[in-house]
């Protein structure tokens, strides 16, 4: 029970502490616009992955955001080590949140199926 709220915390304080080290710390342009909807850290603490949306939907943004966000990895996981009071900084994996699009699609059929009833 208590580890559950341990983890539940500890991902909070990381989605936080990365959007700040987005704005402040990271300076290349492809990842500007980048907002972290959640993280996931396993069990043990040693593993979190980051999810994250653009306000881009094309292919060729989203590509050129993950390989920015995997070169910064190396610099917000040594700030996040600085800026948790935890004895391991857990190893970052970043992943596109695809349910913002998904949502968007399942407005767009919504809307389709009004149109057809009228």
């Amino acid at each position: 029970m208590v580890q559950h709220y341990r983890v539940g915390r500890l991902s909070q304080e990381i989605q936080r502490e990365v959007n700040d080290i987005l704005m402040k710390r990271v300076r290349d342009p492809r990842v500007e616009g980048v907002t972290i909807t959640g993280v996931e850290v396993t069990g043990d603490l040693q593993n979190a992955t980051i999810y994250y949306s653009t306000l881009s939907n094309l292919a060729s943004d989203a590509e050129k955001t993950q390989k920015g966000l995997d070169k910064a990895t190396g610099l917000i996981r040594r700030e996040l080590g600085q800026r948790l009071s935890i004895y391991v900084t857990p190893e970052i994996k970043f992943v596109r949140d695809e349910s913002v699009r998904y949502g968007d699609h399942i407005d767009e059929l919504l809307n389709k199926l009004h149109q057809q009833d009228r």
